[in-house]
């Protein structure tokens, strides 16, 4: 099997890249995702933390299941804040996407200058059998 028939590109239709790039990319049973933000499906960034994260976590889901797999799959997130001490919004949207606190991925945050008026972005790892 060539490299390319063993990789599979993953698209979702309402959150695209600027550069020629797919949302995810998926070899075997392992799914890794580029870059996800908090924009809307109409390309707008909103002004406030708590939307972006709701966007995130929304385009993070579909990514996963357009994959062919679930949020349940999903086992590192890394997280990139504009400012690291408001983690509250990010933790509601965590914590409504994992509520099982002996079933969640593990996370890291890091704090990050981002463009855009981007405030939060991450990407994933899944593992999807």
């Amino acid at each position: 099997m060539t490299g390319a028939a063993r990789r599979k590109s993953i698209h979702i239709g309402g959150f695209k890249h600027a550069n020629p790039i797919p949302n995810a990319c998926r070899i075997g049973s392992l799914v890794m995702s580029g870059v996800i933000l908090g924009r809307d499906n109409d390309g707008q960034m909103p002004a406030t933390l708590e939307a972006q994260c709701t966007n995130m976590f929304a385009h993070m889901k579909a990514t996963v299941e357009a994959a062919g797999g679930t949020t349940a799959d999903i086992i590192k997130m890394t997280v990139w804040l504009k400012d690291r001490s408001q983690r509250a919004p990010l933790n509601a949207e965590w914590l409504k996407m994992f509520p099982d606190e002996h079933s969640r991925p593990a996370r890291h945050s890091l704090q990050s200058d981002m463009e855009g008026g981007a405030l939060v972005q991450c990407d994933f790892t899944a593992v999807i059998d």
